[in-house]
């Protein structure tokens, strides 16, 4: 069974950026799609973004767009999200999961245990 691991997230201001990273233990990791998803109480668990094979072609939650960032490091087993100019609604336990290639929004496999990321007003 594959594990994810994502770490990096923190209590930050808003306007203030943060990265944060997931590293699954995937062999094959560069076979596949990535995507990001977060998560508050009370509410089912949206997509971020996702990243293809190879990262050429990314796809962006409208609130995040043109403000986050997805990479990934297939050197390093990485998958990372870029976060810039932070809002208070940003606010939520962010997770990775592979993602389907012709739904990049639709994770399949289990879930780790995310990262919290807070935002201050």
């Amino acid at each position: 069974q594959v594990q994810l691991t994502e770490s990096g997230g923190g209590l930050v201001q808003a306007g203030e950026s943060l990265t944060i990273s997931c590293v699954p233990s995937q062999r094959t990791f560069n076979m596949y799609w990535w995507g990001w998803f977060r998560q508050v109480p009370g509410k089912d668990r949206e997509f971020v973004a996702s990243i293809s094979v190879g990262g050429q072609t990314v796809e962006y939650a409208d609130s995040v767009n043109g403000r986050f960032t997805i990479s990934r490091d297939d050197t390093k087993n990485t998958v990372f999200l870029q976060m810039n100019n932070l809002k208070p609604e940003d606010t939520a336990v962010y997770y990775c999961n592979s993602v389907f290639s012709w739904n990049s929004q639709r994770a399949f496999g289990s879930w780790g245990q995310g990262t919290q990321v807070t935002v201050s007003s």
